[in-house]
């Protein structure tokens, strides 16, 4: 079976080490499983029988975006699909996204906590609205975040929002659309037409409540992710394969899905 994986992260060569070791500072138990850099997300998803995935990168200062733009570009491939990142204070935001869709991006990244926003801030519509004008994915953090307990700037109820404002933005909620808060996802989220990829809550989430989510969004909007390295690919792969779902499910889950929504 084919596999995406929709959550990834890797940095240039010349900062992966020191990158991982500010993030190491906050990430607790959760220790990466790869030295952050492009060969070492390759040689996790090789281990693991991953045939592509989504790098998604984070501007968490204005001047980093364009930047992040040229390093995707170079490190495209047919394996790796590297997403573009804005940074929402930045005023020439729009000539980033611009810069994504000509350079031939598939999405941009947005992380609230990190770049220091709230996803539901008015200002940020028209961001919402660009990225939607140009056929690109959104691809959010949602929940909380273990470097930021109890932080509440990307809240199911606010994907909602920019759902219901934007009904035709391609967006994908992170961690089931909202790490431990996945009570509120299933009331919420659960059967939108929106994507909800999967890392951290098989794991995490209570089994009844995690599967409430599955059952009740269906599996056509599911995308297998692993927030890598903070997850071993081989090991969360492992757990989806072992699901007693049908063959057809897994297959949606674990790339059709993806396939499609990418346009692969």
């Amino acid at each position: 079976m084919r596999i995406i994986d929709f959550h990834t992260h890797a940095f240039p060569d010349r900062l992966a080490e020191k990158a991982l070791t500010t993030l190491h500072q906050t990430s607790g138990d959760y220790q990466a499983f790869h030295d952050g850099t492009v060969s070492g997300l390759l040689a996790s998803m090789d281990r693991a029988g991953i045939e592509c995935a989504v790098i998604a990168s984070i501007a968490t200062r204005p001047e980093q975006a364009l930047n992040i733009i040229d390093w995707s570009i170079s490190v495209r491939s047919e394996r790796i699909i590297p997403f573009a990142s804005l940074h929402p204070r930045d005023t020439g935001w729009p000539s980033v996204v611009e810069r994504a869709k000509a350079a031939g991006l598939k999405g941009v990244k947005l992380h609230p906590m990190y770049q220091e926003f709230d996803l539901a801030e008015k200002q940020l519509f028209p961001i919402y609205e660009a990225i939607a004008e140009k056929g690109l994915v959104l691809l959010l953090h949602a929940g909380w975040d273990i470097a930021f307990p109890g932080n509440l700037q990307a809240t199911p109820a606010k994907i909602l929002a920019i759902h219901r404002a934007l009904p035709g933005l391609k967006i994908v909620a992170s961690h089931l659309g909202g790490w431990r808060m996945w009570e509120e996802v299933a009331e919420t989220l659960a059967g939108r037409d929106l994507w909800l990829e999967t890392s951290f809550a098989a794991r995490e989430a209570a089994p009844e409540l995690f599967w409430r989510i599955i059952n009740r969004h269906g599996p056509d909007r599911l995308l297998f992710g692993t927030d890598s390295p903070w997850l071993d690919q081989k090991e969360e792969l492992a757990a989806w394969l072992e699901f007693e779902l049908p063959e057809t499910v897994k297959e949606k889950i674990l790339f059709r899905n993806a396939e499609r929504l990418l346009g692969l």
